[in-house]
């Protein structure tokens, strides 16, 4: 359904969107130049003004063309946690008219590899701590240049956070043979060229987190990324008097938008963290009156549960969004209840750059992705024909809309059976199964690949999960399937307690507990307690390697 068919509209909003046909760099300089003094980084009590930020972005970019080579539409990589260098990195790539290939920082060696050759990149912006990830790849030529960093020494203010441990580490590596170091090349204060680039040019390589082969790039240009930035600030209201907490990592769109572009395109204030504090960020939030957060689920039902949130003033906190998974109805719930905060659900992905179905402000629903934004097109259809389904009925959302990538890097055949036409319209396959209601919202059902058949029946995980989080001592819950000898296949759940959960709890309560609150047929027959549940550097749990884990296990092979 097109925002022309959407039965519900925000009222004052337009159903289509002019994009600002300008670089991503540009927002930078015009927030610059209207707020010069205004705080563009918050990084542990430690400012950068926007003034500040656009000197060293143009200085490192100037570096970028004169010291390492990079011509316009050569691929730089970028790898290391949050920290202002990966802010005023990413920018002074856009203005050297590059194209950033943000890396993973939980990446090994021969991932780190993969990303550089498959992008072509030949300099890379590094921190010390992963430094020794990358250095190699100057050994082999498969790089020219590393430029490095130490985050402490953007910590420069005195603070009473607990910082990471990354964080505390002086600078320990050794500039030579190909490695540069970041503050001397910021020291020689090279001005880049002309900038004459279009918003047409590429911006961003992503890569995915290759579930299945090796990662793919989602190609971006300045245009698409900028649809996904602009669309979110106009349909969520933002504004230059926010300041926005920068959590999520900034190497994943979700981070990359909400922490990042987005509060630059607004001229508002990224308080940034590296890594995921409950104390420190409930600190942040009051602090700075942080008004705006975008963050996983996983992560907004760690900081509600925090005990000491009683003892703090998180009234300045208004907007919370976020997607990658649902919010479990029993935590929007009492984010509603007790904080009069609506978390506001979107739907996004790397391919299109996050934002591109969102809630609308006034009226959103539950355990719901949204409606599709401005000038967004989007369907559901039967993943077998790609035959386009009634209201109502399950099937993969396909999307065409001004954010959609150009195409994987690199990779046609990807590409090929990622796309179809409709109408004359070229439309993303997601992979997501979801419905659309009467009035135009799509709900999400679950990745098409993790259905579990149990007697045939379809058992959907994110169901099940959502049910458990209703349950009063459970904090986590993911379902996998494991093999049954008379369903054929049935549900595990997987479990962290809250704290506060009674210590003879057992496996036998929660699955009796499940009896009593969804059918039969979606019951784990299997729970296991655990203290903690793994997740990705987005924060999402990793669901993909613990049903990979239990299907080894079930193999013999562990």
């Amino acid at each position: 359904m097109n925002v022309e068919q959407t039965l519900y509209w925000p009222k004052g909003l337009p159903r289509t969107l002019d994009v600002p046909k300008t670089s991503l760099f540009y927002n930078l300089e015009v927030a610059a130049t209207r707020y010069p003094d205004k705080p563009g980084i918050v990084f542990y009590d430690s400012v950068i003004s926007y003034s500040e930020l656009l000197d060293q972005v143009l200085a490192m970019a100037g570096y970028l063309q004169q010291e390492c080579g990079v011509k316009p539409g050569d691929r730089v990589a970028l790898y290391a946690q949050n920290c202002p260098q990966f802010i005023i990195g990413y920018y002074a790539i856009l203005r050297a008219q590059a194209v950033v290939v943000p890396v993973n920082p939980m990446n090994l060696a021969d991932e780190v590899r993969y990303c550089a050759t498959n992008s072509g990149a030949r300099t890379a912006l590094v921190s010390q701590e992963l430094l020794g990830n990358a250095r190699p790849l100057l050994g082999s030529g498969e790089l020219d240049r590393i430029i490095t960093f130490a985050y402490a020494d953007y910590v420069v203010a005195e603070t009473d956070l607990n910082l990471p441990p990354a964080l505390r580490e002086a600078r320990t590596f050794v500039a030579g043979d190909g490695v540069v170091d970041w503050q001397e090349a910021l020291g020689q204060k090279l001005q880049p060229s002309a900038f004459t680039g279009k918003y047409t040019d590429l911006s961003v390589i992503g890569y995915t987190s290759g579930t299945t082969g090796y990662p793919k790039g989602c190609v971006h240009s300045h245009s698409t990324v900028m649809a996904s930035v602009a669309g979110s600030a106009v349909w969520r209201g933002g504004s230059p008097a926010f300041a926005a907490l920068a959590i999520a990592p900034l190497f994943h769109f979700l981070g990359m938008q909400g922490g990042m572009n987005g509060p630059i395109y607004n001229g508002a204030t990224c308080v940034l963290m590296q890594r995921w504090d409950r104390d420190v960020a409930l600190k942040l939030i009051e602090r700075y009156h942080v008004s705006l957060w975008s963050a996983p689920p996983s992560m907004i039902v760690d900081f509600f549960s925090n005990p000491d949130l009683a003892n703090h003033d998180i009234s300045c906190l208004s907007k919370l969004m976020g997607g990658g998974a649902a919010m479990p109805e029993a935590i929007s719930a009492k984010l509603n209840d007790e904080f009069n905060i609506v978390f506001n659900e979107a739907y996004g992905l790397s391919e299109t750059a996050a934002f591109i179905l969102g809630n609308p402000i006034e009226r959103g629903k539950r355990q719901c992705l949204g409606i599709a934004s401005f000038g967004v097109d989007a369907r559901i259809v039967d993943p077998g024909t790609l035959k386009e389904l009634p209201q109502g009925e399950t099937g993969e959302i396909i999307l065409h809309g001004p954010q959609v990538m150009l195409e994987y890097w690199e990779n046609p055949e990807a590409t090929a059976t990622s796309f179809m036409e409709i109408d004359g319209k070229r439309f993303l396959r997601t992979g997501d199964l979801a419905y659309m209601d009467e009035e135009g919202y799509f709900f999400m059902v679950d990745r098409l690949k993790r259905m579990i058949n149990a007697s045939g029946f379809k058992v959907w995980p994110a169901e099940v999960e959502n049910i458990m989080y209703g349950h009063p001592d459970i904090h986590e819950a993911c379902i996998i399937g494991v093999s049954d000898p008379k369903r054929g296949e049935t549900a595990r759940a997987l479990v962290v307690l809250k704290e506060t959960a009674p210590v003879n709890i057992t496996e036998d309560d929660i699955i009796a507990w499940c009896k009593e609150h969804m059918a039969a047929y979606k019951v784990p027959t299997q729970v296991s307690i655990l203290d903690e549940l793994p997740k990705s550097g987005t924060g999402k749990i990793m669901w993909r390697k613990l049903q990979e884990d239990a299907r080894s296990e079930e193999a013999g092979l562990v």
